[in-house]
């Protein structure tokens, strides 16, 4: 049996899945907001109570904001900050008594999605999280591929590449403390501030979409521009990795238009006369995160 844990910033989700991938137990508890010690506490007990119920051993992945250092083995780079510089994995396991395995939250969502779901059967799949933030996985024969500083995948952090829908702008500031970077165009805060930059209208991702499903030519008009956006970031990765497949997660993947659009758009930015490369909806939808963190065993 194995146990999967998605830390969330909010939420943290515990699932267990059989050999077989079905799901047999899962829970959810709100995370303690920027208490390190509450959230290694709440992990332990979730998987105590978890085996309690189940009646049998298991194994544990967790996935996580961030990444672990393989320099310092502390978190780095989460969002969540009062994970960053604390040596969660160590933690965990000292509160377990046992080996734990853990992964970014993204390359955990990638790998559900690649084990058993839109992406199963393909070499190289690659995950993207269009939520909140920007992130994304690799996933080769069926393994995350972390890569050498352990920062594989970490597309949202490279700047977006340019193109006439930005030129003009000033390169939006990121958390990471660079300028530009993908996230800052591409995510749901940076979606609405597009939006507002261009229409001086502050309105939320999911109310442009209403608007823009009841007729606002300036919501469709950001959504469009959207679009080119993610589909000329993607073509970088398609020229660089060449997946058969790239899943959507997050709350912005499911905005209309994207898989039929989007890869029209990549076109003439990719390296190549044939573009078989695949965009898909996650098959486990809101599931696939925390699946996947089962998946590291």
């Amino acid at each position: 049996m194995r146990i999967g844990i998605d830390l969330g910033g909010t939420k943290t989700e515990l699932i267990a899945l059989d050999g077989n991938g079905t799901e047999r137990l899962r829970r959810r508890e709100p995370t303690p907001s920027g208490d390190y010690a509450a959230t290694v506490a709440l992990i332990a007990r979730l998987v105590r109570d978890a085996e309690q119920r189940l009646g049998v051993p298991t194994t544990v992945g967790i996935g996580t904001p961030g990444s672990r250092s393989p320099l310092t083995g502390r978190m780095r780079n989460a969002n969540s900050t009062c994970l960053n510089g604390q040596p969660l994995q160590q933690d965990v396991e000292a509160a377990l008594g046992r080996e734990v395995r853990m992964a970014n939250d993204a390359n955990c969502f990638a790998l559900s999605e690649a084990v058993d779901g839109a992406g199963r059967g393909a070499q190289v799949v690659f995950g993207v999280i269009l939520g909140t933030g920007v992130g994304g996985g690799i996933v080769v024969d069926g393994r995350v591929l972390n890569g050498a500083n352990g920062v594989a995948g970490e597309w949202g952090h490279n700047p977006m590449p340019p193109g006439p829908d930005i030129e003009g702008s000033a390169p939006p500031p990121c958390y990471c403390g660079r300028a530009g970077c993908i996230e800052t165009w591409l995510s749901g805060p940076a979606l609405a501030a597009d939006h507002r930059r261009m229409t001086g209208d502050a309105l939320a991702p999911e109310q442009i979409v209403a608007r823009a499903a009841a007729g606002d030519a300036a919501c469709a008009a950001t959504l469009a521009r959207h679009e080119i956006r993610l589909a000329r970031a993607l073509a970088g990765v398609i020229n660089l990795l060449d997946p058969q497949i790239i899943v959507l997660g997050g709350g912005l993947s499911a905005l209309p238009g994207l898989y039929e659009r989007v890869p029209e758009h990549w076109r003439p930015h990719v390296f190549s006369d044939l573009i078989t490369t695949r965009l898909c909806s996650p098959m486990h939808g809101d599931s696939s995160g925390v699946r996947g963190a089962a998946w590291l065993w």
